[in-house]
């Protein structure tokens, strides 16, 4: 829970962690003993166009972290005028800039799940699309960040000369901090061979440029440098790190990642997390990318994960909307009235028909056979994602032994008809008993930067 008291300590050392979400961007303040200090959230200022097309400007993402720093300090201001001592940022994969020479953004962000890049990937040389999967720990699809970068290219942007960094890596390098690349995020990019850890040449000449592309690669949680005062007084000075990517971040923090679980992340996207002691090798890479499953780096230094992700918040989100629903209050009576009803509803087997979960979709497509509640498509949908959850489940037990339990974090955990929905398809679920896992994993990697000892 956060400090409620009247007081910090003026000897209290305060240590911040930026979650970029796909939703809300969100800060949090920690002290030594990792008590919760302070917080606050702001939109994530997409720009959103036609066919799901969705980018974000360089300068409106600095604007929405400034605003929200600014509210952090005004909610520390009673208490103590202490600047942060370090600050660490995580965030989504696959989003990032392309910078000049002097560190400004040249191009927008694309959101991972813009469609954007779809011909541009097509048209990559036969053996690149071949051994993609196997080489990177990722299925070739829309949604890496190659495919952005060569849309980009065939709309005329001249990709000599810049230097690609990942959100978070952009962001710490505008407070002040180096300009490098972190492990976890860099393997999100399509860039990196997973074996070697470094770029890949034939992806490279498919887009046309050199490794002068990437910035040097570092480990999450090493040191990334010092905040300039652009963001004001509160961050000036802080010692700064890249957590790394979001949903790793959270499963570090909240202890429970470990080889015999799941840690799944219930957010815009639904992420199912393995660890792994040692990659599983090119052709276990094929296999689980033919079932859209990645396997990439850990934040951990020489571990690896497997990802598993279904769009399951997305439309979730998009089934609320059908029924007017925008507030805490609306969600909260629709989850009990999802939870008056059997698991499986009350209509007629096949009355409700719902596709769109799979990591390539994010469309919600419902076909109504009979009148249906918002309440029993919600449900629907729920059972949908179920079935795209246990087809992940069941491709990933061909490769490693089988999960024994699961642990379930983010905002759409909180309801719970999804939590029963979850108990029906991972092995011993339980509830994260955070409420901000990213943002505390990230302000934790901040305050392990600066102590050489931390308290568990």
């Amino acid at each position: 829970m956060r400090d409620t008291g009247d007081m910090v300590s003026g000897r209290a050392r305060l240590h911040g962690g930026l979650d970029l979400g796909s939703t809300a961007i969100k800060m949090l303040v920690i002290d030594d003993d990792g008590a919760e200090v302070a917080g606050a959230q702001v939109p994530t200022p997409w720009r959103v166009g036609a066919a799901g097309t969705t980018d974000i400007v360089a300068d409106d993402l600095l604007r929405a972290i400034r605003a929200l720093v600014d509210l952090v300090d005004a909610e520390l201001a009673p208490r103590t005028t202490a600047p942060l001592t370090s600050l660490a940022v995580a965030g989504m994969g696959e989003t990032g800039m392309l910078i000049g020479a002097e560190g400004a953004a040249v191009a927008p962000g694309f959101a991972w799940f813009d469609p954007r890049g779809l011909d541009q990937i097509a048209a990559f040389p036969a053996a690149v699309r071949e051994e993609f999967a196997g080489r990177t720990g990722l299925p070739l699809g829309a949604q890496v960040s190659v495919a952005k970068l060569a849309w980009l290219r065939d709309q005329g942007t001249d990709l000599a000369g810049l230097r690609w960094l990942d959100l978070p890596e952009f962001v710490v390098a505008a407070l002040g901090g180096d300009i490098a690349l972190e492990l976890s995020l860099a393997s999100r990019t399509g860039l990196i061979d997973q074996d070697s850890g470094a770029a890949w040449p034939a992806m490279l000449d498919a887009l046309g440029v050199t490794d002068d592309l990437l910035p040097p690669l570092r480990g999450g949680g090493l040191p990334w440098g010092t905040a300039s005062g652009a963001f004001g007084p509160r961050v000036d000075g802080a010692a700064l790190t890249v957590a790394g990517h979001d949903h790793l971040v959270a499963a570090q923090a909240n202890g429970t990642l470990d080889a015999a679980g799941y840690h799944v992340s219930l957010g815009t996207a639904e992420v199912l997390l393995r660890v792994l002691d040692a990659p599983l090798g090119f052709a276990a890479r094929q296999r689980l990318a033919d079932a859209l499953i990645n396997e990439v780096r850990h934040v951990v230094p020489g571990q690896h994960v497997l990802v598993a992700g279904v769009k399951t918040g997305l439309l979730l989100r998009r089934a609320l909307h059908a029924a007017g629903i925008t507030d805490r209050a609306g969600r909260d009576a629709l989850d009990d009235a999802v939870m008056a009803l059997p698991f499986e509803g009350e209509l007629p087997a096949g009355a409700i028909e719902v596709t769109g979960a799979r990591n390539d979709d994010g469309v919600l497509r419902l076909a109504l056979h009979a009148e249906a509640s918002p309440a029993e498509i919600f449900g629907a949908a729920l059972r949908h994602s179920n079935d795209e959850i246990a087809a992940l489940i069941a491709a990933m037990d061909r490769e490693v032994a089988p999960a024994t339990h699961a642990t379930l974090t983010g905002g759409w955990a909180g309801m719970a008809s999804v939590r029963r929905a979850r108990a029906e398809v991972l092995p011993n679920p339980s509830l994260s008993t955070r409420e901000q896992d990213v943002a505390w994993g990230a302000a934790d990697r901040a305050r392990r930067l600066v102590s050489a000892s931390v308290p568990s």
